[in-house]
């Protein structure tokens, strides 16, 4: 991948990647999957990578890119990472939070990215168990 040419210049200045590694898997799948598919994600070539809270593997993929440092491969600002808010911290006051957790997970000190997941609230009870049970993404 010739990572100079394929790049997007952003409004900041910042530039993001344009092929991004997206590390959602269905709950069947080992979350230990996340790790080796991420690391090997790095080592051919992608810049770019995406996950959520949702995904229930953020510690993983955090592991994947940490690792892909210490040896060398890629620097922290190599790496595009994207995570997403998840839909029950909508809320102003819940949405610092939620971040600090996801970065925790990860062990990184930022992202480069925060989108909101979707555009649905939920309580906050509500949480991501229901997304998890729901038929779509059980399938």
């Amino acid at each position: 991948m010739d990572s100079k040419h394929q790049h997007v210049k952003l409004n900041d200045g910042h530039f993001m990647p344009v092929l991004g590694f997206g590390t959602y898997a269905p709950v069947e799948v080992p979350k230990d999957k996340a790790l080796e598919a991420t690391k090997l994600a790095i080592e051919v070539g992608f810049r770019h990578v995406d996950c959520a809270y949702a995904y229930n593997n953020e510690e993983h993929v955090g592991l994947a890119i940490r690792s892909k440092i210490a040896d060398g491969t890629v620097k922290r600002e190599d790496i595009f990472y994207t995570s997403k808010l998840w839909c029950n911290s909508h809320r102003p006051e819940l949405v610092r939070p939620a971040l600090e957790r996801s970065l925790k997970n990860l062990q990184l000190d930022y992202v480069d990215l925060y989108l909101i997941h979707s555009p649905v609230s939920l309580k906050e009870d509500i949480g991501i168990i229901m997304w998890k049970k729901s038929p779509k993404h059980n399938s």
